[in-house]
């Protein structure tokens, strides 16, 4: 996906701000690390799909609460290509967890979204919003192919900021988006263990 996103302050990422896990830490504090390449606590180098895999740093950005967001830079065309920054300290089953992000650019797709219960680059749960698409879809990750679970049309405007929120309870799916219930989904089969992250965007 040749795309530009941007994560805000609060983010624990594929994409996650302001996460609550039972027993586990909150959010990382972007204040607190240097602006450049994302401190070890990120890990960086997981895509789904093909292509590069994603440009992950952080930048300053005035916008945004904090002033400092996650950026995902890089601009590869590729179509089927998911690049995750996934905050290592955060791992449950079950958890509540948003993120603020902007869809800044991007012809293939321009998108952010929020990742659960990942056991590697190509197994997970995540919630997307497309802002060419206008919609916000939840899918299941399994060996790296995309499973549609549930979806609705919303307005997902680009360069403007949006809240993407999820909320995984067993098999019980709760998405809202910018402070607006969507739908609640039944996603069957755990396609792994739990380990929250945030993907491609640009947030604040």
């Amino acid at each position: 996906m040749n795309r530009r996103t941007v994560l805000g302050a609060g983010v624990a990422p594929l994409l996650a701000s302001a996460a609550r896990a039972q027993n586990g830490p909150g959010s990382p504090d972007l204040s607190r690390y240097p602006i450049g390449p994302l401190p070890p606590e990120f890990l960086t180098t997981w895509r789904t799909g093909q292509g590069a895999v994603g440009d992950w740093r952080l930048v300053g950005d005035p916008s945004a609460s904090g002033g400092r967001v996650i950026e995902q830079a890089t601009a590869d065309p590729t179509d089927y290509r998911f690049p995750l920054a996934v905050y290592e300290p955060l791992a449950a089953q079950d958890v509540e967890a948003s993120v603020r992000f902007k869809a800044v650019t991007g012809k293939v797709d321009r998108a952010g979204g929020l990742a659960v219960r990942l056991t590697d680059a190509d197994t997970y749960y995540v919630v997307r919003a497309n802002a060419l698409e206008d919609n916000v879809n939840l899918y299941r990750v399994v060996k790296g192919r995309r499973q549609q679970i549930k979806g609705t049309a919303v307005k997902v405007s680009s360069g403007e900021w949006h809240t993407l929120a999820l909320r995984a309870q067993g098999t019980r799916f709760t998405v809202a988006f910018d402070g607006k219930s969507l739908f609640t989904a039944e996603a069957g089969h755990s396609p792994g263990p739990a380990r929250s992250r945030s993907g491609p965007r640009r947030t604040a």
